[in-house]
């Protein structure tokens, strides 16, 4: 008796997982299209650059300075238009 309970569990593991792959493969895929749908900020900052693009600080920088980069500056902050980024990826594809 104690074996049929050792070659069980295996099956019963491997069911399960034939029942809930899916389920997540599905839930993913639902957690991407509503990520998808996130309201785009109209601007983005210097810490947000970095996250997305994995840029130093001294390369936003340079990027300003060299015209790379358009930005606003609200007092001390400097503000990147999100559309005028998405316009540079865009041209800048291959």
């Amino acid at each position: 008796m104690e074996k049929n309970k050792i070659s069980y569990k295996p099956r019963l593991f491997s069911a399960l997982q034939s029942i809930l792959e899916p389920l997540f493969l599905k839930i993913e895929k639902i957690e991407l299209s509503i990520n998808s749908f996130k309201v785009r900020p109209q601007y983005y900052r210097n810490e947000d650059l970095k996250k997305m693009f994995g840029l130093s600080n001294n390369t936003i920088i340079k990027y300003r300075q060299t015209g790379i980069l358009p930005y606003t500056k609200l007092g001390d902050i400097f503000l990147y238009d999100s559309g005028k980024i998405d316009k540079i990826l865009r041209s800048n594809e291959s």
